[in-house]
């Protein structure tokens, strides 16, 4: 395959981690929306962290958005994601540009600016579970951070990462998440703890760059557990599908938390919108004869634009008569 996460647990079951690789649906983000390098990177780490939560739903229906509202040039980016880390997204502004920031890296923060950040879980129920923070650097990694700590109360590292190639395309996006369980002892946190300090960034890892190397912008700095005191529980077992330890994604898991490393789960990723020309129908038939009917009297035919995957649909006036 070629964009997939894997999911799996370390330490007897004390942490549990995702690791993405995600260069092909970044690059269709990119060519989709026409966005710039920043916004390329900014809407990149989104849609690599909402296919990394995407696939910690409970159900296979759920639904997960990110949103993220901010005061810098780009506005806002919203990345939708289901269970199976099939993922979309938009920018509200994708043409940003902006000086490199004082590290010589890709200005996310400052196109993002201050704000919030919205976690909408949809499963499925009367009301979704909403959580909110705001937004700590607007460099994403470090606000998703932020909110596991402070939202769900769980102790979290996040990294995420896009690298560019000279001619804007992407050469390289991914990320991972690491997360402990209530259960985690001092010294697995002390360990996983020296492994962030030590790790440059995700693109380097994937790149195989050194740490010198020039990347939008990865982990590294910012990407120590928040402290939380938790009860205590016990573990649960999860089903082992996949024990490989030769993925360069589970090699990079390995170089931040160690050796005992067990691959769970290698679900395939991609950039998928489930627009389609009846869903779109359905939408229009859904504003009422009425607006039909006034839209029928205007004597043109109506477009539906779907702004995820830049797919225009028209209804001629034949057609548009059919459903009132």
């Amino acid at each position: 395959m070629s964009d997939y996460i894997i999911k799996g647990r370390t330490a007897n079951n004390e942490v549990r981690f995702f690791a993405a690789n995600t260069r092909e649906l970044v690059e269709k983000a990119r060519t989709i929306h026409n966005t710039s390098p920043i916004c390329t990177a900014a809407l990149g780490r989104l849609l690599t962290a909402g296919a990394m939560m995407g696939t910690m739903a409970k159900n296979e229906s759920d639904i997960l958005t990110l949103r993220i509202e901010g005061t810098g040039p780009a506005k806002s980016l919203t990345v939708t994601a289901d269970s199976k880390a099939n993922v979309k997204g938009i920018i509200s502004n994708p043409l940003v540009d902006l000086p490199p920031n004082l590290e010589g890296h890709l200005n996310v923060g400052d196109a993002i600016g201050d704000g919030f950040l919205r976690v909408i879980r949809d499963a499925g129920l009367k009301e979704p579970y909403v959580g909110q923070t705001s937004l700590v650097t607007g460099e994403i990694a470090e606000d998703l951070t932020y909110y596991f700590a402070t939202s769900e109360q769980i102790p979290t590292s996040v990294g995420l990462g896009v690298l560019m190639n000279a001619d804007n395309t992407v050469a390289e996006a991914g990320g991972f998440i690491i997360q402990l369980m209530p259960f985690a002892s001092d010294e697995t946190i002390s360990k996983i703890e020296k492994g962030l300090a030590a790790f440059s960034s995700v693109t380097d890892y994937l790149s195989g760059a050194d740490s010198s190397a020039s990347e939008t912008h990865g982990a590294s700095g910012n990407i120590r557990f928040l402290n939380q005191v938790y009860g205590e529980a016990s573990p649960a077992e999860p089903t082992v599908t996949d024990n490989s330890t030769d993925d360069k994604l589970a090699a990079m898991v390995r170089s931040i938390v160690g050796d005992d490393v067990i691959v769970d789960e290698v679900i395939p990723a991609a950039y998928k919108c489930n627009c389609s020309r009846e869903r779109v129908t359905k939408a229009l038939i859904s504003v009422g004869k009425a607006e039909l009917q006034s839209m029928i009297d205007d004597g043109k035919p109506v477009t539906l634009h779907c702004e995820f995957c830049n797919t225009d649909y028209t209804f001629e006036l034949d057609e548009l008569r059919t459903f009132v």
